[in-house]
């Protein structure tokens, strides 16, 4: 590398900078003399790794968040909440005459919004080690912290992103919203999104199933793909966005769509040879790709009517509802007020497992109840953050450590229910009734907070 000599960057005139004893930087793995304010003193071969630790950090957690890029995301810079407008339809005159005074309401300056807030507290992930040189001139050893915090901080975001996808396909609409159908009024096409289970097909359970056959499996992702269908339908219906639409599944979900069409014995090869639904097979459609490539990264994902399918480890299909006072005594007298979270305040932790209700498994299969996918548009859910992330680390001299904290302050909302859908097992006994909207809520331990914000 090399310099323009007598340039302000350089040590030129008006310059703070020393000039460079030579007109060439000379090339070293790290700098040696920092300022002071630095941990570890003023100077050594250490200065450096803070910096390097958080460009780390950061890198890691975008390699591994996976929902937050997929709903409506926004960064403040100040403040707890950010609103959203809510908009009705621009009136329509239809037919104009001559001298005819278009008045507008009283009502038509009035503004009303969803507030979208931050959570109490910050979500952190953070460490402590004894030799911090060690940090400097191992790499795959520093390398190794950076994924394993920026993983953890990606994995908590995740829950809480796809806990408010379910919390959205689970909200109803609220009743004065100006979009919402009435009677046969063409300008007002809004309604409520489908929830799909038994009634629309008990085989959604047989999905993870651990004592499902493969060609159950195979069943339940057959339903997965008419759901998806049936969705993109609802979304033209209510004139939505049809862009940006997903659907998150478990990896063996995720496989056993990938494997659709792939013969398992003599009797599939009709004709010869099997047809591969997402097999890149021409005369299938030519979904997904050949079957030389696995599709085992988590990263990989299919398309199918317009809709992404992806796969993650974080789909919330369990109870997360976590009673167990913070200092680990019984739940019936803790000591202390406040409770241990499983994913972060109480309002992310539901029982997705959808225990507390009506919602049962159906006689007639082998499957279980329980979240199993979850399809959305991206608007949806917002997700704020503050100032993005914040790495911090102080060294105790006393203990001869260097603690070390990563964390971000982060929020969740609903932004439009209408546009996201939970599917799940199990429903009414007889599999054929139709499931309230608060017979949902309840089987899922939430209460509703979709409400409208005073202007």
């Amino acid at each position: 590398m090399s310099y323009i000599a007598n340039t302000p960057a350089f040590g030129g005139t008006g310059s703070p900078n020393v000039t460079p004893a030579n007109n060439t930087l000379t090339s070293q793995p790290f700098r040696t003399q920092m300022a002071a304010a630095t941990s570890g003193g003023a100077a050594g071969a250490n200065k450096l790794w803070l910096p390097i630790w958080s460009g780390e950090v950061m890198y890691a957690y975008d390699q591994y968040r996976m929902f937050e890029p997929l709903v409506e995301s926004r960064t403040i810079s100040s403040g707890r909440s950010m609103e959203f407008p809510i908009m009705g339809a621009a009136a329509l005159k239809p037919a104009w005459f001559a001298g005819e005074e278009l008045i507008g309401n009283s009502n038509d300056h009035a503004s009303t919004t969803f507030a979208i807030s931050l959570d109490a507290r910050p979500i952190a992930s953070y460490f402590e080690v004894d030799n911090i040189d060690l940090m400097i001139t191992q790499w795959q050893y520093r390398q190794e912290l950076a994924r394993q915090v920026g993983q953890t901080l990606a994995n908590a975001r995740d829950l809480q992103i796809a806990a408010y996808l379910v919390r959205a396909g689970a909200e109803s609409l609220i009743g004065t919203d100006p979009r919402l159908e009435d009677g046969n009024d063409w300008t007002k096409s809004l309604k409520g999104s489908p929830r799909y289970y038994g009634k629309f097909s008990t085989k959604f359970e047989y999905l993870d199933s651990d004592t499902a056959s493969e060609a159950n499996r195979a069943d339940g992702a057959l339903a997965l793909l008419a759901a998806i269908e049936d969705f993109m339908v609802h979304l033209q219906e209510i004139n939505a966005d049809t862009s940006m639409v997903f659907c998150a599944v478990t990896p063996q979900t995720f496989h056993d769509i990938r494997a659709l069409g792939v013969a398992r014995d003599t009797g599939d090869l009709g004709g010869g040879a099997g047809r591969p639904f997402f097999g890149g097979v021409a005369d299938a459609g030519g979904l997904g790709t050949g079957l030389s490539n696995a599709m085992a990264g988590l990263s990989d994902s299919l398309e199918y009517m317009s809709c992404r399918i992806v796969k993650t480890n974080h789909l919330p299909n369990w109870d997360a509802r976590d009673t167990t006072p913070s200092d680990g005594g019984s739940p019936a007298a803790p000591t202390y007020p406040y409770q241990k979270q499983v994913i972060g305040e109480g309002r992310y932790n539901l029982d997705f497992a959808m225990g507390q209700g009506v919602v049962a498994r159906n006689d007639s299969t082998d499957g279980v109840i329980g979240i199993k996918a979850i399809i959305w548009q991206n608007k949806s859910v917002a997700a704020l953050s503050l100032q993005g992330m914040k790495v911090d680390s102080v060294e105790d001299v006393r203990r001869n450590t260097n603690f070390t904290v990563a964390s971000m302050m982060a929020g969740t909302g609903v932004l439009r229910p209408e546009c996201a859908s939970i599917v799940f097992g199990g429903g009414k006994t007889d599999g054929t009734a139709t499931l309230s909207d608060t017979e949902i809520r309840t089987a899922l331990g939430m209460t509703a907070e979709y409400v409208v914000t005073p202007g």
